[in-house]
């Protein structure tokens, strides 16, 4: 389970003419490279319009035009989410948690579209705290996302939780600004977190998909719920040598995106894992097909860029 819950897209342009660059990443006495070159080159080579322009603002916060914000918000249902399959009638917790990050990465989530969408998913919370798809898409919607299963409720709660974290600030639904982490969503967050910790164990393992893990790790790190996280974190730390370049990226960019510092080990580790997984080509493999390769890279290029390149 990794990328998916969107639309992969293709598209070639010139190869970039910038000047190479790397990322050094030291964990004990080993050292690895990402060659971020490589990846914006290989992004550049194969992402379409709206992929070229996450690129540009994840390095150097240019503003996206407005007609790819628009092509990325495209097909949103009347309620505000986005649904699970082109045309499908009935919002996607998961599939608009994906949209979500794109929007992110193009510095769009204070538009309508993302606003409407995170009202959306504020709506869409239960009386315990979580999240879980509407019980009509249990026929097409996959293992980590099946209406009534609670290892995908888990999950879904991890990610809507994340993104109305990292997207309240943004978004000021309830008019003025408001300073509370997860901002005008900040009750629906704190209700999210505990139930996040309610079903952690006391080693830190959770009951749900791997990435339920750091999800949920970034939403306790946010509600300065440090040692819950710190415990999910430990859990993590072990199952890096075994993550999928997917796996390695998702992580790096949930915990930098809410502020964990690169430095922690963590994030080193993820890091590495990186650079012993990057393609000759400067890309990286998605686990749903090569569709997908140019997000994963996308995902690889936030996680590995300086604090002070990355866009909030």
């Amino acid at each position: 389970m990794t990328d998916r819950a969107g639309s992969g897209r293709a598209g070639t342009a010139p190869t970039s003419t910038d000047p190479p660059r790397r990322n050094r990443v030291y964990a004990g006495s080993v050292s690895a490279v990402v060659d971020l070159d490589a990846a914006i080159g290989f992004v550049v080579a194969r992402g379409d319009a709206v992929e070229r322009a996450r690129l540009s603002r994840l390095r150097t916060g240019a503003p996206a035009p407005v007609e790819l914000i628009e092509r990325a918000e495209f097909g949103q249902t009347p309620d505000g989410g986005w649904p699970a399959t082109l045309d499908g009638p009935i919002g996607s917790v998961d599939a608009t948690c994906f949209r979500l990050a794109e929007l992110d990465d193009l510095g769009a989530l204070g538009r309508p579209a993302a606003r409407h969408a995170l009202d959306w998913l504020a709506t869409r919370q239960s009386a315990d705290g979580g999240w879980e798809e509407d019980s009509a898409l249990a026929e097409v919607a996959p293992d980590w996302a099946r209406p009534g299963d609670p290892e995908a409720g888990f999950y879904l709660t991890a990610n809507a939780g994340f993104w109305l974290t990292v997207a309240g600030l943004d978004a000021r639904s309830a008019g003025p600004l408001d300073h509370r982490v997860g901002g005008a969503y900040a009750g629906v967050v704190q209700a999210a977190a505990q139930a996040v910790v309610e079903r952690l164990g006391p080693d830190g393992s959770w009951p749900s998909f791997l990435p339920a893990g750091w999800l949920s790790a970034a939403v306790l790190h946010r509600q300065a719920m440090y040692d819950e996280s710190a415990r999910i974190q430990a859990v993590l730390a072990e199952r890096i040598p075994e993550l999928s370049p997917a796996d390695a990226a998702w992580l790096a960019a949930t915990l930098r995106r809410v502020g964990v510092g690169e430095e922690q080990w963590l994030l080193v580790s993820a890091r590495r894992r990186l650079a012993e997984t990057q393609r000759s080509d400067g890309g990286w493999d998605s686990d749903d097909g090569h569709q997908f390769d140019v997000h994963t890279t996308l995902r690889a290029v936030r996680a590995c860029l300086t604090p002070s390149t990355v866009p909030d």
